[in-house]
């Protein structure tokens, strides 16, 4: 067994550079002797670091569907690993004797790795694969979507999930040309789309559409409504919740949940968590000066009532 006192994070940098680090394992009011959730364990990072701040009795569950995540897993007995999506959090801590825990943490975004891996189809850096699947082990990929789905079907996925501004359009324009163009790389779909971009800034019109694909393939909004509220109801009384979104579609729900315990408006309220920061935390000026990629990040902090 690797002890808390011998952790180390600086080894994990090749893979992901974690987010709001401190921030997030901070919101969590660490016990020693606690047992606490990592649903996205990624580069490990906040494992890490919670793992650093545990006793010999404390207790680490993480989860993470990628396999190429699990690179990166310290030799730590307090350390139990789960290949799976963290839709299914509560079914797995049962299963390894668990009903409630002290804290929970995810971080929402897409790590360094998927992004700088040209296979894995995330990034519009590279060309590869249409894949963006985050679990491998998935049938649908963005080729299949862009492929087979209706024209409704890719409007009302470009409008919701990316807020691109001419949704409609795009969806129509991809159905009547797919047939003529195999779109299943990154590079045949930025030249379907050329003639219907939007805006000033390619890329960001690109990022939109990667957005609400990537959404779409790894049905991210519904595990992440499932997540919050499987959370509800494994944290102790006092039990902290540390989630890290992206973009604020993520942000939203997060936000909604912890007010209101509901999805709808239409909804009678069921609070069980009350929020310990009333303002998402964001990274200072000067971690994203050194990680780009942390500029969208939010983090909201709940406690179970």
């Amino acid at each position: 067994m690797v002890t808390h006192s011998a952790q180390t994070m600086s080894n994990q940098d090749f893979y992901h550079t974690t987010v709001l680090l401190h921030e997030a394992v901070d919101g969590l009011a660490i016990k020693e002797d606690g047992t606490y959730v990592d649903v996205t364990f990624g580069g490990g990072g906040h494992s890490r670091l919670i793992l650093s701040k545990l006793g010999p009795k404390g207790r680490l569950i993480a989860f993470d569907q990628d396999e190429d995540a699990w690179r990166n897993k310290p030799d730590d007995d307090r350390l139990t690993p789960v290949t799976e999506n963290f839709m299914y959090m509560r079914r797995f801590l049962r299963l390894h004797g668990i009903t409630e825990v002290d804290g929970i943490l995810a971080d929402l975004g897409v790590s360094s790795f998927q992004f700088d891996t040209a296979d894995r189809g995330f990034s519009l850096r590279f060309d590869g694969p249409l894949d963006m699947r985050m679990d491998k082990r998935g049938e649908i990929t963005a080729a299949h979507i862009l492929k087979t789905y209706t024209e409704p079907q890719l409007h009302k996925l470009f409008e919701q999930y990316g807020e691109v501004r001419n949704s409609k359009q795009l969806a129509k324009h991809i159905v009547d040309n797919r047939k003529a163009t195999n779109v299943t790389t990154i590079a045949a779909l930025k030249a379907m789309l050329a003639p219907v971009m939007r805006g000033g800034n390619p890329n960001r019109y690109l990022a939109q559409v990667f957005q609400a694909l990537r959404i779409e393939v790894n049905n991210e909004l519904g595990v992440l409504k499932d997540f919050l509220q499987q959370s509800a109801q494994c944290l102790k009384p006092g039990g902290r919740l540390s989630v890290i979104s992206f973009h604020s579609l993520e942000d939203r729900l997060v936000k909604q949940y912890i007010k209101r315990g509901v999805w709808n408006d239409n909804e009678e309220s069921n609070i069980v968590l009350k929020a310990v920061n009333n303002k998402p935390i964001e990274p200072t000026e000067e971690e994203i000066k050194v990680n780009n990629r942390a500029r969208s990040a939010r983090l909201r902090v709940a406690e179970k009532i």
